[in-house]
């Protein structure tokens, strides 16, 4: 996919919004495994998103450039795919490349027929054995991590009364979205990449009004689609502050359905990721972020539960930097 950025795509400095490099990560990925699932004779299918892992933005895009957005199946297992999805911008003035997004996404065949209905994906033929013993662990361990998150999904924001400022509640907001047929598959449910691109817009608006500077999306932990959401559906998305380090945000944020074409089912938790955000000066440099003020002992947790996939995702980073030097 390759489209030319325009000023609706970007934030006020210029930037292009980190859901709108999302949504077009997922359009990749839903074309690329649709098309293999439905690459042997059988039952005519739809790829529905399950799982992204974390997704870190390595440059921004600018209004202006070229988007390239290029996907490749790398496993499959007997019920979803793995699609490996690289964002490249291009300066058309210069013709400059660079990598600003690489993304891991996981996918589901739903039948035409039965939305409920799982079908078996067609395997790739894998050019070493050990492509296979690596795909296998890499789905074994987001299966494992998506049953955790879905176990820890119970929280709800209520708002707070003339908060402080830098506090969790002074900054906490939420979206109210009624989901319509320019939002659905073929199917009836809502595109992954259009609740991504909303769920980085609640983001966007907690980091800035925490910092009232301008704000880019730096990277996103796993997004964990626990439950379809419907056409007719009010979803909630909703977003909180958890941690504060130097110079970074993470914003905790979750989609509520309440599925009001079927009164037979109540509001239920549908997705919830963790956004990192960074916040920069009006020359693109990194600023530094006000720390947050925590009041109670469910902030405090959350707080240091952020800072604990903080200083994790930092030694990460810095032992794949020794790595490449190495």
């Amino acid at each position: 996919l390759g489209r030319i950025m325009r000023p609706d795509d970007a934030n006020v400095a210029g930037n292009v919004h980190g859901g709108t490099i999302l949504k077009m990560i997922e359009e990749a990925g839903a074309i690329i495994s649709t098309r293999h699932c439905n690459s042997q004779a059988g039952e005519p299918c739809v790829a529905a998103l399950a799982r992204v892992e974390r997704t870190d933005f390595l440059s921004p895009v600018c209004i202006g450039e070229v988007a390239n957005v290029s996907a490749e199946i790398t496993y499959t297992s007997r019920h979803s795919v793995e699609v490996q999805v690289n964002v490249m911008s291009e300066n058309i003035l210069t013709g400059a490349k660079k990598v600003t997004n690489k993304a891991t996404l996981w996918y589901v065949p739903l039948s035409l027929k039965n939305v409920n209905k799982v079908l078996e994906v067609p395997p790739i033929q894998y050019v070493r054995k050990e492509q296979e013993d690596e795909g296998r662990k890499r789905y074994e361990e987001q299966k494992l991590d998506r049953l955790e998150t879905k176990q820890r999904n119970g929280d709800v924001i209520f708002p707070v009364i003339n908060p402080e400022p830098h506090t969790v509640g002074y900054s906490q907001s939420s979206l109210i979205h009624l989901v319509g047929p320019s939002d659905c598959t073929l199917l009836g449910f809502v595109h992954g990449g259009v609740t991504m691109k909303l769920m980085d817009e609640v983001a966007g608006i907690v980091a800035a009004r925490h910092c009232k500077t301008n704000i880019v999306t730096a990277s996103v932990d796993a997004i964990n689609f626990h439950e379809k959401i419907k056409k007719g559906s009010v979803i909630t998305i909703s977003g909180r502050m958890t941690f504060t380090s130097n110079k970074s945000m993470e914003i905790e944020v979750f989609v509520d359905a309440d599925p009001f074409v079927d009164e037979s089912r109540g509001r239920y938790r549908a997705v919830s990721a963790f956004f990192t955000y960074v916040s920069l000066s009006k020359e693109g440099k990194p600023l530094p972020v006000p720390q947050l003020l925590t009041e109670t002992e469910e902030e405090k947790r959350r707080f240091e539960e952020g800072k604990g996939r903080y200083l994790q995702t930092k030694a990460k980073r810095q032992a794949q930097l020794q790595q490449a030097a190495q």
